[in-house]
């Protein structure tokens, strides 16, 4: 059984590192999602026109890791109460089932009464997602920035 996330909080690169190494998790992809524009590019994308956000899909193993310990690690390592200045490095969760929007609703509730304040963090149903060009995918990888 294998299921499907995706997230945005920022430069995509930067986000796949952050879940491509984890137990259970089986693969990453960095893409653009949550826009108007059809198959947009990177250079699109960053001029803010086209509404989408960088985003990483993850492909995990339920069984091994939790959408809910997906979600913790999503809003540990990045500042959700606070806008972006940018659209494309908004923070927000795409969902893909009924399900999942529960869980992220329910898990951003929960990250707001401990932080005290409210976060950002768009909750949104998954339309499409396009992939990123392929030297963007494990950007920081090849680069040696990540083991």
């Amino acid at each position: 059984m294998i299921a499907v996330a995706t997230f945005a909080a920022g430069c995509f690169w930067g986000v796949e590192a952050l879940f491509q190494y984890v137990p259970g998790v089986l693969a990453t992809q960095v893409g653009y999602t949550g826009g108007t524009t059809t198959r947009p590019t990177y250079r699109e994308v960053c001029s803010g026109a086209t509404g989408h956000a960088e985003a990483v899909q993850i492909v995990f193993d339920p069984r091994r890791i939790s959408y809910r310990e997906l979600l913790e690690r999503f809003w540990e390592n990045h500042d959700a109460t606070r806008g972006r200045a940018k659209p494309q490095y908004r923070s927000a969760i795409f969902t893909h089932s009924p399900e999942q929007a529960a869980i992220a609703q329910a898990v951003k509730e929960e990250v707001e009464r401990a932080e005290g304040r409210p976060l950002v963090t768009e909750i949104t149903p998954l339309r499409r997602f396009y992939r990123a060009e392929d030297y963007h995918q494990r950007y920081l990888e090849k680069l040696g920035a990540v083991a």
